[in-house]
């Protein structure tokens, strides 16, 4: 019985050379993790929030959020557990929604920022020197070169009230750190043998970098998506406190721009329902973000 042809000897030790290159650091990134009690620590923080958004978003908890259920500056009771605002809405209701604002705005700007920053940080370190490197590095030191928060405003302006104005703004500056570290990674790796290789014999470019070099940043990825999904959260509780962010919704940054006021009536329940859950979130993930890249760093293989 005939049997399918083995690829070139060259393209399978190449191909082996890649899955080595992966699966080794992957194979200590759990013993590591297990060590590190904060990074832990900080899994389950984050781990707990993800539950509270998802139960947001399949309709379990936080959809009264806008309804006046009770009266004005109701203190914590059975009824409403953080009290209630000056408009009579419950402020638990409201701070379990935000929860999953915060986790859609991150995934959807690290996701994006991440797709951007890979594909163009991948192109210009392959094609380095070239037209293709020169136009990236520009377009990254020209969007560096703006104030985040002036660049925002100015797409919310252009946009006109977009809801999405806010996500297109944060990702057309965050891609920028990841473009660049993968740019120097992959400079580097392609000068690997197990690149050189598959280059040999022949196999196309776009097929070496899907195969070879971009799965071999995943250790790079996986770290900046995470700072990246923090910085969004932090950047739309600002935005939205400055009245740039989130406009027909309801989030921690307008949740704390409404507590300014109650404060100065002696009501402080908005305040600590928004602080208090965006510090130990944050808190959480500074904490797993330290522990991932400790864990994926190829450093500690000389260690």
């Amino acid at each position: 019985m005939n049997s399918a042809p083995l690829p070139p000897l060259d393209l399978r030790i190449a191909t082996a050379m890649t899955s080595r290159v992966l699966s080794a650091p992957a194979s200590r990134v759990w013993p590591r993790l297990r060590r590190d009690h904060a990074g832990l620590a900080g899994f389950g923080l984050v781990g707990l929030f993800g539950l509270i958004a998802l139960g947001a978003a399949l309709g379990l908890a936080g959809q009264d959020w806008s309804i006046a259920s009770g009266g004005r500056w109701e203190p914590a009771s059975t009824m409403h557990w953080f009290g209630t605002n000056v408009l009579g809405q419950d402020i638990f209701q409201r701070s379990i929604h935000s929860v999953r604002l915060a986790f859609e705005i991150g995934l959807i700007v690290a996701l994006a920022s991440t797709a951007i920053g890979t594909l163009t940080g991948a192109l210009a370190g392959w094609h380095a020197d070239s037209w293709a490197d020169d136009a990236v590095v520009f377009v990254t030191g020209v969007l560096d070169s703006i104030p985040f928060y002036l660049f925002v405003a100015a797409v919310a302006f252009a946009l006109k009230g977009n809801p999405w104005s806010m996500h297109i703004a944060m990702v057309a500056t965050f891609w920028t750190t990841t473009s660049r570290l993968i740019r120097a990674e992959v400079m580097r790796l392609k000068q690997r043998d197990f690149v050189q290789a598959a280059l040999a014999m022949g196999m196309p470019v776009s097929l070496v970098l899907s195969r070879h070099v971009v799965p071999n940043t995943i250790h790079i990825l996986l770290a900046q998506a995470a700072i990246v999904f923090v910085a969004a959260i932090k950047s739309e509780v600002i935005l939205s406190f400055l009245g740039l962010g989130v406009q027909n919704g309801v989030s921690w940054g307008l949740m704390l721009a409404e507590s300014t006021q109650e404060v100065l009536a002696g009501q402080f329940n908005n305040l600590l329902a928004a602080s208090i859950p965006l510090f130990l979130l944050l808190f959480g993930f500074n904490l797993m973000v330290d522990a991932l890249q400790n864990a994926l760093d190829p450093r500690q293989e000389l260690g």
